[in-house]
């Protein structure tokens, strides 16, 4: 059953296929609200394929799974409107050329065109942009991300954050919107090893204050619901109790990719 706010994400027998053949499949995964899922595997094993069917923004093909009670396919738009994207390559990644300020204004900016109601987009200017304020503040505290620590505040370029810094503010972006379900690409890429522990306690942290976590990476942290994912296709789904074989899939880097862009024009 749902919490009020986090997403329960189950998977069964699901899998997408791209013009070169399976991206994944045979992918079950059963996590509660609230739960920290970790998609393990190395580049090119379809990991951010997964990723994106299990936020709406790829069909799969086969099986079946349901994210706060929405089912894929069927309900995709859905879960689009309840999920989020911190930084996927290509699909969400951060403007290099903007500042800190900069992203996090847009990203307030559109979530109160498109997900405020008429009597909050009629409300004095002032407390709409009070409680635009608020919302970031309370996204950057969530992501851990004190901009009076950058070089020049808010006004420091993406272009000049560190790797780590700059997964923060996508976290804080995706935030904004209060999703139930917030989606991590690559989230242990070029992190040294202290980092990548910083990076999971991030995570952790949003997971436990209600909000669901998928996490994209090469290793897997303790503790987490991890969906394990080799070069040949393979997945394995391990939690605290069980772990579960998958037959084998012919999964590439060009076939992942090939996948995207197919789905992107259906």
């Amino acid at each position: 059953m749902d919490s009020p706010h986090g997403a329960a994400v189950t998977a069964e027998d699901f899998g997408l296929k791209g013009p070169r053949g399976w991206a994944f499949r045979s992918v079950r995964i059963d996590a509660g609200p609230g739960a920290l899922v970790a998609i393990e595997g190395p580049s090119g094993s379809g990991r951010t394929c997964l990723l994106l069917a299990l936020t709406g923004r790829m069909r799969p093909s086969e099986g079946r799974a349901e994210i706060g009670g929405l089912g894929l396919p069927r309900q995709m738009a859905a879960v689009r409107r309840i999920s989020a994207l911190g930084p996927v390559p290509g699909v969400s990644e951060l403007d290099p050329a903007l500042t800190v300020s900069e992203h996090l204004r847009e990203r307030a900016l559109l979530q109160r065109r498109f997900d405020g109601s008429l009597r909050a987009l009629l409300r004095p200017r002032a407390e709409r942009a009070a409680t635009a304020r608020a919302r970031i503040d309370a996204a950057l505290d969530a992501a851990g991300l004190d901009p009076t620590t950058l070089p020049k505040a808010e006004r420091t370029s993406v272009r000049d954050l560190e790797r780590l810094e700059a997964l923060r503010l996508s976290v804080a972006l995706a935030l904004i919107g209060h999703p139930r379900l917030l989606a991590v690409d690559d989230t242990d890429l070029k992190l040294s090893d202290a980092e990548r522990a910083e990076a999971w306690e991030m995570l952790r942290s949003v997971a436990a204050g209600g909000t669901t976590v998928i996490a994209v990476c090469s290793q897997a942290p303790e503790g987490a619901i991890t969906v394990r994912m080799d070069s040949a296709g393979a997945t394995d789904t391990t939690d605290t109790a069980e772990t579960t074989d998958a037959p084998e899939a012919t999964t590439t880097e060009e076939g992942t990719a090939d996948a995207i862009a197919e789905t992107c024009r259906a």
